[in-house]
């Protein structure tokens, strides 16, 4: 197919060519893959400036979506890549093959840095969701951290950078900058853009930006970042977010709120224990949909009222296909015990939606994340259980909301009234409007023309 770049894509290749070391922010649908390949076409077939590139993606994408977009445009014709996922052997066979990409998953980044035996000499790394780099302890951040110095060239995609506030950037851009902007150390940037907010005693537990931080911080990093909204450069169907509230009964109520308070809830002769807020916050938002796991994965049913709900939302399509994400397996279970509903799990089921054969799908927020398109099949999307997740959140919903989408997208959200489903809701636009500033604060130079 041949390429012919709207002026924002352009615009960003050019700012990777310019700048050794730059972060991209792009909304879903704005094409990040087929900028940076053609960025990474230059760089290597045309000025020789760069041997071997290294593309650190999630698993689905660094199989399929890569390999995909530089099959499908005339223009990288001659890029020569290499797709090391699978076995260690299947790994290890890729990357020995001579070629100028090479695409790993994430997960297998400790692998190649500590445990390949393979030496890391690629002069240029790609990291495609730069916000899976959000965690200093984790082995992805601390081998690619060791052997960054040897990379000349370095670009983080992502279109959700700071889904769980400021503190998230400071990972990301250690790895791009080496501390250069936002100091060498985590403590550093907490002592001078936050102050401890959530304590006991000596025991911090949260931190808050100080006034004014996130401007700094945003200054501090514009240089080397760019980003775009997708509504800005393409031309986008409406998105209609919509909440259906359910109520629990007398008794529904009287489960939940005793759980919530007492941290144990009698179902029966069972009894299920919740031992911290993390675990209790997991069986409250399990008991908002409908049922509950015990200590022995058992699930109970509590209510069918978010069923209830989805049967109304289904006949209200009236024949449309509609797009379900659940969280929680029981969730999937009961959807389809009530439903003729398909779990999407496989190419063929997506190519199976996309081509309108699904009335009902059900999808989970993790694997139906980064690269995969949906919006041939459907403009429908209900979420039957939420997620604490803004990134699981932001990423399922530009499944159907992207470019392409021909109609209307309608988000459903079914919440439990009084429940901590709310509380999830407040949440995701907390962070959705903490996000939104770090966006708007570098958004691209660049003319928008609609």
């Amino acid at each position: 197919m041949k390429y012919n770049p709207h002026e924002y894509q352009s615009y960003a290749t050019d700012f990777i060519l310019s700048h050794p070391i730059s972060a991209v922010l792009l909304e879903m649908g704005l094409g990040k893959s087929v900028i940076s390949l053609s960025a990474i076409f230059d760089l290597c077939l045309d000025r020789f400036e760069i041997r071997k590139v290294l593309i650190i993606a999630p698993l689905r994408v660094a199989r399929d979506t890569w390999p995909s977009e530089i099959k499908k445009w005339d223009h990288l014709k001659g890029l020569a890549y290499s797709v090391a996922v699978g076995t260690e052997k299947e790994r290890i066979n890729a990357l020995m093959t001579r070629s100028t990409m090479y695409i790993i998953n994430r997960e297998n980044v400790d692998w190649l840095v500590n445990k390949s035996g393979i030496l890391f000499d690629f002069d240029m790394v790609v990291i495609d969701e730069l916000s899976s780099f959000k965690s200093y302890s984790a082995k992805r951040f601390k081998s690619l951290l060791k052997v960054r110095p040897k990379v000349k060239r370095i670009v983080g995609l992502t279109g959700t950078p700071s889904t769980n506030g400021l503190m998230d950037l400071w990972v990301e851009f250690r790895i791009l900058d080496l501390g250069q902007r936002l100091g060498r150390y985590i403590t550093h940037y907490r002592n001078t853009y936050f102050t401890p907010d959530k304590r006991n005693g000596q025991i911090i537990f949260s931190y808050k930006p100080q006034p004014g931080a996130e401007e700094k911080i945003y200054s501090q990093i514009s240089d080397i970042t760019i980003s775009m909204k997708s509504i800005d450069y393409l031309k986008m169907p409406e998105c209609i977010m919509n909440e259906v509230a359910v109520y629990l009964n007398e008794k529904e109520w009287s489960i939940y709120s005793k759980f919530r308070d007492d941290m144990v809830a009698s179902l029966g002769e069972e009894e299920i224990d919740a031992a911290n807020a993390a675990v209790l916050s997991g069986k409250l938002l399990q008991m908002a949909n409908g049922a509950v796991y015990d200590g022995e994965n058992k699930a109970h049913v509590i209510h069918e009222r978010k069923l209830d709900a989805l049967e109304d939302l289904i006949e209200g399509a009236n024949g449309k296909p509609v797009l379900v994400a659940h969280w929680y397996k029981h969730d999937l279970d009961r959807i389809q015990k009530r439903f003729s509903a398909r779990q999407i799990k496989t190419p063929k089921d997506i190519e199976d939606w996309n081509e309108g054969n699904i009335p009902v799908a059900v999808i989970h927020p993790a694997s139906a994340g980064h690269g995969l398109n949906f919006q041939s099949g459907g403009s429908t999307l209900i979420w039957f259980g939420l997620t604490w997740s803004l990134e699981l959140y932001q990423q399922t919903n530009a499944r159907l909301y992207r470019q392409g989408q021909n109609e209307t997208v309608v988000i459903h959200h079914i919440i439990t009234k009084g429940t901590i489903d709310e509380d999830v809701m407040t949440a995701l636009t907390r962070k959705e409007k903490s996000q939104a500033s770090l966006i708007d604060a570098v958004k691209a130079k660049l003319e928008v023309n609609r």
